[in-house]
């Protein structure tokens, strides 16, 4: 399993490109693995031939460097392909039998020969109900959730002990006289009202990342409103314009919210910073971060370099890679790296919300929905008018950007938005 990423260490296979036996030149795909992030091809180095498959389609929790499969060269004898697959694949084998090895306890012959102090210490605490029903603790657990009654399952360990075999062995019917009580299963093992969903690689980056962000980054946070009337007609206008040359071709206000977040990066660029631990690097570029939401989680891809870009590129950029993050297809250099992030939750109506930091960023947009809003306006002869407001909300660790700093990215970022021509200066 080779690492797609500096930071991955276990992988799953979606997919073998190449069927046992078959034969491959370099620059095939010989298959495609599930990082944390995207679903990535593999390309292989050399010609050859794929001999035997260990790591088969969809399994998971690949460790890095472990065997996945066996590849020869064209005219090698193949027939100890098999003996090698099972030499490789015996390898992680130990892992679950430790795994599985606290389940020998249950079996503790030597307590039961003290006859019954050992019983009496363990029934009292577990089982305040009954009289005398003498079962290991793992026995209880299950029987507990599995609704299954000790008393009627019967115990196969030192005098009658109930084992946790004796409980998952235990059939409702077997232990009934007849058939009046053929319907009681059922109840007895009630169909939860739950699914179990397995946690994915890339869930289980997000949930350690986010912790980890949390818990160690000093965030804090700073909100504005912002009028975005002349960036919604700024927006029409070049629409209107792009149309004629192109149908497919429309800006969105998030590309004027990455231009406008780039623009200030530049004239405050002790925001586009990243805490490395013994130094803050300080970024000349400003490579954006864009949360993109997909069927298995968020993932960030880049737009690179947003401050020497017109909007028609950042437009462009952005669809074709928020359609490559949904795909799973993003490559680890469109993902890793980047220098400040912004999150955007406005289409779904979202008015306002703060976002976790991207470690070692040191910033972090959260941008909400563009709302019609009241505002006094002493100019106007009813005393108030109507303004498109939207309200973002920055927030920054502490270590790298003082509450100074990010209050003038802020008012920076707020400049450009409400005055949207200065894009062009």
């Amino acid at each position: 399993m080779p690492a797609m990423s500096p930071t991955m260490t276990e992988g799953g296979i979606a997919s073998w490109k190449k069927k046992e036996g078959e034969a491959f030149t370099a620059g095939d795909v010989l298959l495609e693995i599930e990082t944390d992030k995207a679903t990535i091809d593999v390309e292989a180095q050399d010609d050859g031939v794929l001999a035997k498959i260990i790591a088969a389609d969809g399994a998971k929790g690949v460790k890095v460097g472990s065997t996945i499969a066996i590849i020869g060269e064209e005219g090698d004898d193949l027939s100890q392909a098999e003996k090698l697959a099972a030499e490789a694949s015996s390898e992680p084998a130990p892992k679950p039998a430790e795994e599985n090895a606290p389940e020998p306890p249950k079996q503790e012959a030597p307590k039961p020969e003290s006859s019954k102090p050992a019983p009496k210490e363990e029934s009292k605490p577990e089982l305040p109900k009954g009289d005398h029903i003498f079962a290991s603790p793992v026995a209880k657990k299950i029987a507990l959730e599995r609704g299954i009654p000790l008393a009627k399952v019967k115990g196969s360990g030192p005098n009658g002990r109930i084992l946790r075999e004796d409980v998952e062995k235990f059939q409702p019917g077997a232990a009934a006289p007849a058939g009046p009580t053929a319907g009681f299963p059922s109840p007895a093992a009630p169909s939860p009202d739950y699914i179990d969903i397995p946690v994915s690689n890339m869930r289980r980056t997000i949930g350690t990342r986010l912790t980890q962000s949390k818990q160690d980054v000093p965030h804090y946070y700073l909100t504005v409103d912002i009028n975005m009337d002349k960036v919604l007609k700024l927006r029409e206008v070049f629409n209107k314009s792009l149309g004629e040359k192109d149908k497919a071709a429309k800006l969105s206000v998030n590309d004027f919210i990455l231009k406008a977040s780039a623009l200030a990066l530049a004239d405050v660029p002790e925001a586009n910073s990243a805490w490395l631990g013994e130094t803050i690097r300080q970024y000349k570029k400003a490579d954006i971060s864009v949360a993109v939401a997909t069927p298995n989680g968020l993932i960030t891809p880049i737009i690179k370099d947003v401050g020497s870009k017109g909007l028609a590129t950042i437009s462009a950029e952005s669809k074709a890679l928020a359609k490559k993050a949904r795909d799973g297809k993003l490559q680890p250099q469109e993902y890793q790296g980047g220098t400040f992030t912004v999150s955007n939750l406005g289409m779904f109506g979202i008015s306002h919300f703060t976002a976790i930091i991207n470690p070692p960023q040191s910033c972090i947009l959260a941008v909400g929905a563009t709302q019609p809003t009241l505002v006094p306006a002493p100019e106007e002869e009813r005393g108030f008018k109507v303004v498109n407001v939207m309200k973002v909300t920055l927030s920054s660790d502490h270590r790298t950007v003082d509450g100074a700093i990010g209050a003038r990215w802020v008012s920076a970022f707020k400049g450009y938005l409400e005055n949207p021509l200065t894009f062009m200066l």
